[in-house]
């Protein structure tokens, strides 16, 4: 498709968008997005939401209040973002703008396999929501961004469409996440190192998974690429279905922002086998280093106040396993938060590149089959 590889400069980018009323902007990081955001938050005009359908809320707001509030979000979010779109935006006349960066498109092959479906879905799924769309490219930014203003001021939300990567970075931007601190690939190891062979650990999207699955790929390891913010619910999932077994979460600030009430499912719940931890390194590492909000966030206290039996903050290697150590001992639910600093080095490749995803699930379900097997001939 034409215009796909082409960049657009970031401050023409910012600049066009508010000529037309748009100077102010929230919502989630897509590594598309990393000038822009760049641009807006040294302004003081970005606000960092928790997830894509929250950004879509305060947008709303601000429209109400006579301020145009525009939205980036990467498509894998678009879910996010359809219950406050269909039950707000559209019922009560309150439009709002939103950028897409198109993850999986227009080649699904070409990107990460969790794309693949809203890659190829997303289009389709805007035309049938009625949500006016089309995909920009530096030629057509001007055109399209008049249209989409025309179709705001008609009372419909518009979505401008960017492929990966489409927008240049901010002159002079600089990674906003904590310098100091354990970074992920020490965290990744040490956790690694200080569970038992038989724990099931599940690893967010992300950084964390890769590190882990670098740190030492296991067969009772599950990575998650992509849902973001879900790893938590998938491992109270299993660990009430498997109480007999030790089940860690590894989490990312972000994610778990983005899903803040799976703890109170959690506290809840009670799984006594679970440890949860959260890396928190201040921001959104693999898409640029924007910030986050986890510095006004006390992620401990919340576990407490939701019923977590335990919830401390470590920021060095050996506070992480001394409680990591103090959770094998004692009853769960764990939190234990790592203040975490900036990873440096080189990266690992995503644990896709060396099994398919599916391979990963039907892997830890094998696995499954076998600990019971070992497990009954125990007892036998």
């Amino acid at each position: 498709m034409a215009g796909v590889g082409s960049v657009i400069d970031c401050c023409e980018f910012v600049s066009a968008l508010a000529a037309r009323g748009w100077g102010h902007a929230g919502g989630v990081p897509c590594g598309t997005f990393t000038g822009p955001i760049a641009h807006l938050t040294s302004a003081g005009r970005y606000s960092a939401a928790a997830n894509e359908g929250l950004a879509v809320s305060e947008a709303a707001g601000a429209q109400l209040a006579g301020r145009r509030q525009a939205v980036f979000l990467q498509n894998s979010g678009l879910g996010n973002l359809i219950n406050p779109l269909t039950s707000l935006c559209q019922p009560y006349a309150v439009p709002v703008l939103g950028i897409v960066s198109m993850r999986g498109w227009p080649d699904q092959d070409a990107d990460e396999p969790q794309h693949a479906v809203m890659g190829q879905g997303t289009e389709a799924i805007l035309s049938d929501l009625g949500i006016w769309h089309t995909v920009i490219t530096p030629e057509s930014l001007e055109p399209d961004l008049d249209r989409a203003a025309q179709a705001v001021e008609s009372g419909r939300s518009a979505f401008l469409l960017l492929p990966y990567r489409s927008i240049g970075h901010h002159p002079g931007s600089s990674p906003a996440t904590r310098v100091a601190g354990p970074d992920t690939a020490s965290v990744a190891e040490a956790i690694s190192s200080a569970c038992p062979p038989g724990t099931v650990i599940f690893g967010t999207t992300g950084y964390a998974s890769r590190y882990l699955h670098h740190a030492a790929d296991r067969a009772r390891n599950f990575y998650m690429q992509g849902s973001m913010g879900h790893v938590s619910s998938i491992a109270l999932g299993y660990a009430s279905a498997r109480p007999d077994e030790k089940v860690l979460v590894l989490d990312g600030d972000g994610a778990a922002l983005m899903h803040l009430g799976v703890l109170s499912t959690i506290g809840a719940e009670q799984p006594a086998n679970l440890v949860h931890v959260i890396i928190d390194n201040g921001g959104y590492e693999s898409t640029g280093s924007q910030r986050g909000t986890s510095g006004t966030t006390d992620f401990a206290a919340v576990a407490r106040a939701c019923g977590y039996l335990a919830a401390s903050t470590v920021d060095t290697l050996e506070s992480l396993r001394q409680q990591l150590a103090f959770a094998a001992s004692t009853h769960g639910p764990h939190l234990i938060v790592v203040r975490a600093g900036r990873v440096s080095g080189r990266l690992p490749e995503r644990a896709g590149a060396s099994l398919s995803l599916p391979e990963f699930a039907e892997r830890l379900r094998a696995g499954q089959r076998s600990f019971e097997r070992a497990s009954a001939a125990s007892h036998a």
